[in-house]
């Protein structure tokens, strides 16, 4: 009769990663445990740093095609986070984290209209974007003045159509505040029998349009889990800055826009400059929660959690976009920089976000359970209705533009600074241009990938993040290497054609 030891398959973590090879997650297979519990009973809430709470693992990269306001409030709806990047000026970067924090609600208009009273409307097109144009004094969207709306049908029944907007809009316009919940938006919307609602701040600016069209869209999303709202209602937003003298004076000014958290973005993190600037940042805002990075090893990820950090972003080299392992030669497999990194830091209670590396629902499994708390997407996320930039027709297919931040074109924007590279004479890629097929919205997608996660989750009988590190840790659950023809044999194999369909 053969013992529980003899039974044990695979390896235990601390084995499989002390044998000097630097492994991927598709390198790696978790082998199932032992289910007693439905996968809707799978708790995916996490901790984003030390003080900050997520229901969903899900962290939108601080990438200029990735995440602005629009992606940032759709994760932070879902429960996730968005990290506004910072490749971009201070006003600018500001500007976008203003407006995320002025939603409730995800966007339902992202390219609001406005005209003065003495503009003409010779075209129908700008009604594509925008159920109507709206009017201020001088026809701009900072001025707090609304005078009038003009939709759709009011101007295609105008005789003359270079008729000035003053003389035909509808001065009636009825907003509502934008620190209303969709709910109350939605049952407006039903009680007044009206197309649609502007939404504007305290201020009177108009931050958003939710037409009758956007609430069933909302409605029709699927839910995943409690929105990331902070202590004064507003939704999570996070922030990247770099390690140069300027950008203390950034901060401040990110501070002041309201970010939760601040994410100090090089690609090698166990720098003086990085050290220095986690200094900064935790003497001057103490309440500031900072996340340092990236890092790989267990010293690295040692000297930034000495320094101060709440957090850790793990990953080097492994982006889809990222040349930095083919370049430089440094980097470290994700799978195993993940292991060890979390090694090192669940000792001082600091999460950490895997960070690279993630094409499908498997792959946050892995880096979940080797000890993530977060995973933090780029390419993931590119290709959604919610990212920067607009579609394109590549080859029949349907694109969005997606770059790494160590390209050359995103380098000559101020990227460069993130790679220490901003004061070299000749700039040297760490990253390329490519394009994503589009994926639709996140408020789709994030909630189906998050039930997938909670079937591997099932799968490996760990309940919530919480059980799988502790399943890891105490060796109960085990690992294999994949061989070549294992990974291929465990994906689509052996058809003449096939159609891929997650949900």
């Amino acid at each position: 009769m053969p013992t529980t030891a003899d039974l044990n398959d695979g390896f235990p973590a601390t084995k499989l990663f002390n044998q000097g090879y630097s492994y991927t997650y598709d390198d790696v297979i978790f082998l199932p445990h032992y289910i007693d519990f439905p996968t809707d009973s799978v708790n995916l809430s996490t901790n984003l740093t030390r003080n900050i709470n997520l229901s969903v693992p899900c962290v939108a990269s601080p990438m200029d095609t990735v995440t602005e306001s629009s992606m940032a409030v759709s994760m932070a709806a879902l429960g996730g986070i968005g990290i506004i990047h910072s490749n971009n000026t201070v006003s600018e970067q500001v500007s976008l984290i203003r407006s995320a924090k002025s939603h409730r609600i995800p966007f339902a208009c992202t390219e609001i209209q406005f005209v003065s009273p003495d503009d003409t409307i010779s075209s129908g097109d700008v009604f594509d974007s925008s159920p109507c144009v709206f009017v201020t004094k001088n026809g701009s969207k900072t001025d707090n003045m609304l005078l009038g709306f003009v939709d759709r049908v009011i101007w295609e029944g105008l005789g003359d159509k270079e008729a000035r907007v003053g003389s035909y809009m509808e001065k009636n316009v009825v907003t509502m505040p934008n620190t209303c919940s969709f709910e109350d938006v939605a049952g407006y919307l039903t009680a007044k029998d009206v197309d649609f609602v502007p939404l504007v701040s305290k201020d009177g600016e108009v931050v958003d349009v939710v037409g009758k069209a956007d609430v069933e869209r909302i409605r029709g999303f699927p839910k995943v889990g409690l929105p990331s709202v902070g202590p004064d209602g507003e939704f999570l937003v996070g922030a990247s800055i770099g390690t140069r003298e300027s950008d203390k004076e950034r901060l401040g000014q990110l501070v002041k826009a309201g970010i939760n958290v601040v994410v100090i973005d090089s690609s090698q993190g166990n720098s003086i400059y990085q050290i220095e600037m986690i200094k900064y940042a935790k003497r001057m805002f103490p309440d500031l929660d900072v996340i340092g990075g990236n890092v790989v090893t267990m010293y690295q990820a040692q000297n930034l959690i000495q320094a101060g950090v709440d957090g850790l972003r793990v990953g080097m080299g492994s982006g889809s976009i990222c040349t930095t392992q083919e370049v430089c030669a440094v980097g470290r497999g994700q799978a195993t920089a993940v292991y060890k990194v979390s090694s090192v830091a669940s000792q001082s209670g600091i999460p950490i976000i895997a960070d690279g590396g993630i094409s499908n629902s498997g792959h946050i499994v892995k880096a979940l359970t080797l000890g993530a708390s977060t995973v933090m997407m780029g390419s993931f996320l590119a290709g959604s209705t919610e990212a920067p930039g607009a579609y394109v027709y590549q080859d029949g297919r349907r694109v969005k533009k997606y770059r790494g931040m160590g390209s050359l074109e995103a380098m000559t924007k101020g990227s460069d600074a993130r790679y220490l590279g901003d004061t070299a004479k000749m700039k040297i890629a760490q990253g390329v241009v490519g394009a994503v097929a589009d994926k639709g919205s996140v408020l789709k997608f994030i909630p189906y990938t998050m039930q997938a996660v909670k079937q591997g989750f099932q799968d490996l009988g760990a309940s919530s993040l919480q059980s799988a590190h502790d399943l890891l840790r105490s060796g109960t659950l085990r690992l294999e290497v994949r061989t070549g023809a294992a990974q291929v044999e465990g994906g689509v194999h052996g058809l003449v054609s096939y159609e891929k369909k997650s949900f």
